[in-house]
């Protein structure tokens, strides 16, 4: 490969492992066996992985940390092993640093343990088509973008032909572990494998690790995922240029739509950093219901707004995932998608909708009447990549914005729209510092999961807002990160989802979303536009991380771990010889807060999506 100069250096940056990582200390210790989020769903969930559900959590501590706790030491002397390794799902910026990590610890284990990686993604694992991964392939690849090293594909491991593939193959390359790097709909397939492994008692242990630019691969041991850090700040850069362009030439609406299918992370992320005018996320509009007319309404008063104060300018966030979050749209797309999988041709389906349906239908640009007829994904959803949202909404505030000139409600500049899609910019990048430590750091973490012959987990970091000598290291299992879906079918019906690894949307209570509505109104009306620049790898920004990471309550199993020490204060107070007054204040403090934990667990709400 004919490298930059920077690409060099980069190559040459050897990442940091935390403490519980570094020498032979690593000791690994099993934790209690974690419950899932919603007590309804745990029947289901053992159902479907009945070898895989109840296992324990598992901690890497230093030689330091283990005193008073039942660790199993691994030797010096360790028979050599041999990992398989795919790419799922689409590249993220990091993916390569995991392979590099791994890579890495198998050699420390044992200098003769293998690494075999396998060539496009899941069909290179199905049909066995492989790489030994070298000292010389992972030196040409370390801190680099993309998923080059060993390609991938439209990736699943979903149908029982493809399960038995890759059992086959795994028996075939006698693997000791299987690594799958992806997101959520990878990790939850890597479940499905690690049962299905079980069952059929082969040797092959699973682990997945949380790799996905969409950052919606987030749960009470995952605080985030490789490639999201990268994104956003390769985005916020664009944006923030872009802002500048508006600000300098004051005749521009800039709608920009960015990445994010189900959940709207990535434009959160990125309006944080880069402060544009407005910012319309997938749930907001999904939670109050918005129309596309809501939409339009709300943007065109900002657009007046700000040219009753000369300004006849502004940048506009939307997520892709955006359309499938308006309610008629996303009904019309139903009927849709009904209409293509019953074999209904293309040009024949406009006819066949319901009367609204077509109305909404043919009320569209001729443009995104085509990008709503494309044959749905994998996963049902609409090829979001390919509708033009952005231009939908310019266009309907264009017209509007037209009606109220000749109304007179409107005396600004005339109002002009150029739009962007900001989807395939940033996920080649350069990983940022953050991803190539993240990264690095996980990829140590599976190959000590395999160490420990634990199968059906998923490689985790946790305090990750701290220094990197802080951060704690693990695994959870699969299982305990499932939840079951309840999809509504008729008056009092329900239908039941399988057990999988929900994407988590934007939390609307959340504090990053929070700190968006305080700032809200003064990004709309005062252009206090940011600009971080390029990604740093020294000196000032190096070692920034995501605004989302930095705000959010993360540290969940140091916080269990902190209640935990106040039930054990409780029990050291509370004995039997203890006054009648500790007792009395101990029971109705007690029976306050099972009341209180009652009322909010998942158990008692309605769980009807």
């Amino acid at each position: 490969m004919d490298f930059s100069v920077l690409q060099k250096q980069r190559s040459l940056y050897i990442p940091e492992l935390p403490p519980s990582l570094q020498g032979s200390n690593v000791q690994v210790e099993f934790g209690e066996v974690p419950t899932v989020a919603d007590q309804l769903d745990a029947q289901s969930i053992h159902r479907s992985f009945p070898l895989t559900y109840g296992q324990p959590l598992v901690h890497f501590v230093t030689s330091l940390n283990k005193a008073g706790h039942d660790t199993h030491s691994k030797k010096e002397q360790r028979q050599p092993i041999r990992v398989g390794v795919v790419f799922c799902g689409r590249q993220s910026p990091g993916g390569h640093n995991i392979i590099c990590g791994l890579y890495d610890a198998i050699k420390s284990h044992n200098p003769m343990s293998t690494l075999i990686g396998f060539c496009g993604g899941t069909e290179g694992l199905f049909a066995q088509k492989t790489l030994e991964i070298t000292e010389a392939i992972v030196a040409t690849y370390r801190n680099q973008g993309g998923y080059d090293m060993l390609g991938r594909t439209k990736d699943q491991i979903r149908t029982g032909e493809q399960v038995n593939a890759a059992l086959t193959a795994c028996k075939a390359l006698k693997l000791d572990g299987l690594v799958i790097i992806g997101g959520v709909t990878s990790n939850t397939d890597a479940a499905q494998l690690a049962e299905t492994f079980a069952e059929a008692k082969c040797t092959t242990k699973v682990v997945g690790v949380p790799v996905t630019y969409y950052g919606d691969l987030k749960n009470q041991f995952v605080e985030a995922n490789v490639g999201f850090d990268t994104i956003c700040k390769v985005n916020s850069q664009l944006i923030s240029n872009i802002c500048t362009d508006a600000l300098s030439a004051e005749k521009y609406y800039y709608f920009i739509r960015l990445m994010g299918r189900r959940a709207s992370h990535v434009t959160l992320e990125c309006a944080l950093q880069a402060h544009p005018n407005m910012v319309i996320l997938g749930e907001e509009v999904a939670s109050s219901k918005l129309t596309l007319y809501d939409i339009t309404k709300r943007i065109c008063d900002a657009v007046q707004d700000r040219a009753e104060q000369g300004k006849n300018h502004g940048v506009i966030l939307l997520p892709e995932g955006l359309i499938e979050c308006i309610p008629e749209v996303y009904a019309l797309l139903q009927e849709i998608h009904v209409l293509l999988k019953d074999g209904v041709s293309v040009d024949k389906i406009s006819a066949q909708l319901s009367p609204w349906a077509a109305a909404l239908f043919e009320s569209m640009p001729p443009f995104i009447k085509k990008q709503l007829l494309l044959s749905p994904d994998s996963d049902e959803s609409a090829q979001l990549s390919q509708i033009e949202t952005e231009k939908l909404i310019a266009q309907l505030v264009e017209k509007e914005m037209e009606a109220r000139t000749k109304s007179g409600a409107y005396k600004g500049k005339k109002f002009n729209a150029i739009c962007h899609f900001f989807g395939y910019q940033a996920r080649g990048s350069l990983p940022s510092k953050f991803d190539c430590d993240y990264a690095y750091v996980l990829g140590h973490v599976s190959h000590h999961l395999l160490a420990a012959g634990v199968n059906g987990y998923m490689a985790t970091v946790t305090n990750l807002k701290d220094d990197v000598s802080k951060w704690q290291c693990g695994g959870a299992p699969f299982t305990a990160m499932m939840t079951v879906k309840r999809y509504l079918r008729g008056l009092g019906s329900s239908v039941i989802g399988k057990p999988s690894i929900h994407p988590v949307a934007v939390d609307l209570k959340g504090k990053p979303y929070k700190l968006l509505l305080r700032d809200s109104e003064r990004f709309l009306m005062d252009d206090l536009y940011a600009n971080s620049g390029p990604i740093q790898y020294e000196g000032p920004g190096s070692n920034s991380k995501s605004m989302c990471l930095s705000v959010e309550d993360q540290d969940y199993m140091g916080r269990v771990k902190e209640l935990q020490a106040y039930i054990d204060k409780v029990r050291k107070i509370v004995k039997p010889g203890c006054s009648q007054e500790v007792l009395k204040a101990a029971l109705s403090s007690m029976a306050s807060i099972i009341e209180v934990l009652s009322l909010m667990t998942p158990a008692t709400k309605d769980h009807v999506a």
